[in-house]
């Protein structure tokens, strides 16, 4: 654990040192894995296909603010989907605009929540977004986290239904309008997937907040159960057809990857807790201080060797 510690304290340390380098990396590093999945997952348009225009934009969205990363992002999916079907184009659009109202309304500094959430589903561990942002977050972050939910069963769905919107002819269009929006709206699935996001978002950011001993881990917990609880209550409600097998498997890696980010951010000693009472002219105060977990930075010995004689000077 001291090993853990001191690694801790030099990337501590060496953040702050390059933080000026550091932050545009990891957002170039965000834009280009995003830009990647969106081509990979669409690719309609050929032309955004290419890896010389995906990084361009990455290294664009490096030196911008954070929510250039989800208007590149946003962009890239009209694009590609202006290539398959206007109607797609259309009823994405307009659902992109009413989420940007809610999320630049609500959770307005949350980018990299939206951006990381669909990323998160692609890769298998989506269950480490209620419960990371629970942690770290705010209630409000369940606006971002289900827009970000909402954005990727909207291209699941184009991806599954492909052919039956790709087959239709230029007089079938008011037919596409109601086969793409009666497929966004009526998806249980994705209904029940923000319903208990957001449930377990809210409870892990009550639980941390209580002046309790390990108040973080027991919100974890509860965040996981609740969770896998509320999915599995709204499988068996609305036959969504969840994997039991994978929403454990899932929420057992998410659990495990929120254990590092505790450790990286709210690492405490409840065993040397301390309670406090003071006062002024107005108020009584009774606090309760819980020292964080640190170690010195181990500082480097210099040793002198001298001679048997007289110290030896040296000249050059």
């Amino acid at each position: 654990m001291t090993t853990l510690l001191v690694a801790k304290q030099y990337m501590k340390l060496f953040y702050s040192k390059f933080e000026i380098y550091i932050t545009p990396f990891l957002k170039f590093l965000l834009a280009f894995i995003s830009l990647v999945l969106i081509n990979s997952s669409l690719g309609y348009m050929t032309g955004l296909n290419r890896l010389a225009v995906v990084l361009i934009v990455a290294l664009m969205c490096s030196f911008m603010p954070t929510n250039f990363i989800v208007i590149m992002s946003a962009l890239f999916t009209l694009l590609h989907l202006y290539a398959f079907s206007l109607e797609c184009t259309v009823v994405i659009g307009a659902a992109f605009i009413l989420m940007f109202l809610l999320y630049f309304r609500f959770s307005p500094k949350d980018t990299v929540v939206v951006v990381l959430t669909p990323v998160c589903f692609l890769l298998k561990i989506p269950y480490v977004m209620p419960i990371a942002m629970g942690l770290i977050g705010t209630p409000a972050s369940a606006v971002s986290v289900g827009c970000g939910i909402i954005v990727y069963y909207m291209l699941r769905y184009i991806n599954l239904n492909t052919p039956v919107l790709g087959q239709a002819t230029d007089e079938e269009m008011v037919v596409r309008f109601k086969i793409v929006i009666d497929g966004i709206l009526n998806n249980k699935e994705m209904v029940v997937t923000i319903v208990a996001f957001a449930i377990a978002l809210i409870l892990v950011y009550l639980i941390r907040r209580l002046s309790i001993d390990y108040a973080w881990t027991i919100a974890m917990v509860a965040g996981s159960l609740v969770n896998i609880m509320v999915i599995l209550m709204g499988d068996l409600m609305f036959d969504t057809n969840v994997s039991l097998l994978g929403a454990i498997i899932g929420t057992i890696i998410s659990f495990l990857i929120t254990l590092v980010l505790q450790f990286f951010v709210f690492h405490v000693d409840y065993s040397r807790t301390e309670k406090v009472q003071f006062e002024d002219d107005e108020y009584y105060y009774y606090v309760k201080a819980v020292p964080k977990v640190t170690v010195a930075k181990p500082e480097k010995q210099v040793k002198q060797i001298a001679g048997q004689g007289k110290s030896r000077n040296t000249r050059y």
